[in-house]
């Protein structure tokens, strides 16, 4: 599984990347703040959503550790998606939050 830390993805965003971010923590986590621009789809609800994301595209995937956005990479590299797993979550994220 393809990785990167909190701080590498913020270096990217601010260098003006576009990137496609996919927060999959519950609507209560994401409530308390999230990285500006993400896409929120709560980890249970991916698989039924998988019609918004395209596999042409490459995604980050966080969540509040890194062990959800492990197991959405996992599910939707199964399923032919580009992703990465940013390791750490936002306990780890220091950047801006919306």
């Amino acid at each position: 599984m393809k990785e990167i830390t909190a701080k590498e993805l913020e270096q990217k965003l601010t260098s003006g990347e576009k990137l496609n971010i996919i927060d999959v923590r519950e609507d209560v986590e994401v409530g308390t703040g999230k990285i500006p621009g993400v896409k929120h789809i709560p980890l249970g609800q991916l698989p039924e959503r998988l019609e918004e994301l395209d596999k042409n595209e490459h995604y980050h995937m966080v969540c509040r550790s890194g062990a959800r956005s492990g197991n959405a990479c996992q599910f939707l590299n199964q399923n032919g998606y580009q992703v990465t797993n940013m390791v750490g979550g936002m306990l780890d994220w220091e950047g801006e939050l919306e």
